[in-house]
């Protein structure tokens, strides 16, 4: 029978392992977003484009429903998050292995704000779209953190995210920026909301303490790859078909555009729903945004569309649906699109 580890290198151990995943953690979120979004602000500066739109390039629709539609966009699509997808998976992997568990439960598994400001705040710096923080968000829960602490970091990368605020500023405005600002914000809140209100999380006097991961059987190495590959494994396949089918079929979930139907009330509902179902890549909204506009959409649908396409997506919420129950996920879509349509009120009386 193995013997339990002396209590000062336990320490040592845990410290350790954290010190691994905060440079893992950053060195990742570099490469994969603080230098090329960097880069990129300065050519968004001066030109105030984003390039074209990644649903139907600069024309005003899709293409028609088909194979070719399916492959065309996947490759697009992955072509833009794979790094940043690799970060999140190595990300969940350390969530699981690195980071102490009762640590982890005492600062993220309560039902409250500050575990889901926390959250929020750790959110803002790693500027992932939903699917590539999904593999996080589905380790925090498997770690216990509450729902309203998860919800808070997976809709605070996308919704909150500096870098798209800001391009959204020199290519649409600063008023879409500011406005992006206030209804992301009540966004992300009201998803605090329904995960404490609804969602599980250890009650705040029973913070209990919780084996560390660092005194598990196995290496560290070893423990972190089998959670790396799990985490791969039972995640990405389905991910991947559904992007496939999503990119096949939207054509039926964005008309092409014309001044007839772009401000027509019915069409802002529709962009409600496929906008949260959709999946783009991090700021794919503003050159979505921007082309339609171009052919006629109205500030209604723009604004619509401005908060439900980064919000969530169904590939991403087939993913935390391995750790988050679905009617919480059920009751997140429908917020995020009211908000959505909320939105759409809002810039089309006041932008």
């Amino acid at each position: 029978m193995q013997s339990p580890p002396h209590p000062e290198r336990a320490k040592t151990a845990s410290t350790g392992a954290v010190v691994v995943f905060a440079l893992l953690s950053v060195l990742g979120v570099f490469y994969a977003k603080w230098d090329p979004y960097f880069i990129k602000l300065f050519s968004v500066a001066a030109h105030h484009s984003l390039g074209t739109s990644i649903i139907s390039g600069a024309h005003r629709g899709a293409p028609p429903a088909s194979l070719q539609a399916a492959w065309s966009y996947a490759v697009a699509y992955f072509k833009d998050i794979w790094i940043a997808l690799v970060v999140g998976l190595v990300m969940g992997a350390g969530v699981q292995t690195l980071l102490p568990e009762t640590w982890l439960v005492n600062v993220l598994g309560r039902a409250g704000l500050k575990s889901a400001g926390l959250a929020a705040v750790a959110a803002v710096p790693s500027m992932m779209c939903t699917c590539c923080s999904a593999p996080i968000a589905v380790s925090l829960k498997k770690k216990e953190a509450s729902t309203g602490a998860v919800f808070a970091y997976w809709l605070g990368n996308p919704l909150l995210n500096p870098a798209t605020i800001v391009f959204m500023g020199f290519v649409l405005g600063w008023n879409w920026a500011l406005l992006r600002i206030v209804m992301g914000a009540a966004l992300v809140a009201g998803a605090v909301y329904i995960g404490n209100r609804w969602g599980t999380a250890v009650p705040s006097g029973l913070m209990r303490p919780l084996p560390d991961s660092q005194s598990h059987q196995g290496s560290l190495v070893a423990r972190f790859l089998a959670s790396l590959a799990k985490l791969s494994v039972s995640l990405l396949p389905e991910y991947i078909v559904i992007v496939g089918i999503l990119g096949a079929v939207r054509s039926w979930l964005f008309p092409a555009m014309n001044p007839a139907i772009g401000h027509s009330l019915w069409l802002m509902l529709a962009l409600a729903v496929a906008g949260t179902l959709f999946v783009i890549p991090t700021a794919g909204e503003i050159p979505i945004v921007a082309t339609l506009m171009s052919y006629g959409l109205g500030l209604g649908a723009a604004g619509t569309l401005m908060i439900t396409l980064p919000a969530i997506s169904l590939p991403s919420m087939a993913m935390v649906a391995q750790a988050v129950p679905k009617a919480d996920l059920m009751r997140l879509a429908g917020w995020v699109a009211v908000v959505g349509l909320a939105t759409g009120v809002v810039a089309a009386i006041l932008l």
